[in-house]
């Protein structure tokens, strides 16, 4: 994206002036520092916790912390219940990934009721 918006500045023809030339560098900048930032969303686990990074944060959670994940039918992704009466947006479990995105909820589900202090469900 910056090697495009910078090429297409050197290349463009004269009657485009340097505020031209330097608006289309700025703008393949923003472009590639929003992408970065959509770029880097994960939710991962160890034995410690969870991990969440969002687009401008980076949360991390204690297993003890954790109530619950849940994705409803139409969110976008899934939402953490945290102990402290809070909930999470997940954005790196997109609800567009289906099958993919109902094994990941799963899976933490299954994570935060072995390792936090979640109640089992009945």
């Amino acid at each position: 994206m910056i090697g495009g918006s910078v090429l297409l500045a050197v290349v463009l023809p004269p009657m485009f002036g340097v505020p031209d030339r330097i608006g289309i560098v700025v703008f393949g900048l923003l472009v590639a520092a929003l992408l970065h930032l959509l770029g880097r969303l994960r939710v991962s686990a160890d034995e410690r916790g969870v991990t969440v990074v969002n687009p401008l944060r980076v949360h991390h959670y204690e297993w003890p912390e954790l109530l619950d994940v849940t994705m409803v039918e139409g969110d976008p992704w899934p939402k953490l219940d945290l102990a402290n009466g809070l909930s999470l947006g997940a954005m790196g479990i997109q609800s567009t990934e289906r099958e993919r995105s109902r094994r990941a909820v799963s899976e933490l589900s299954a994570l935060i009721r072995e390792r936090g202090e979640a109640p089992d469900r009945v």
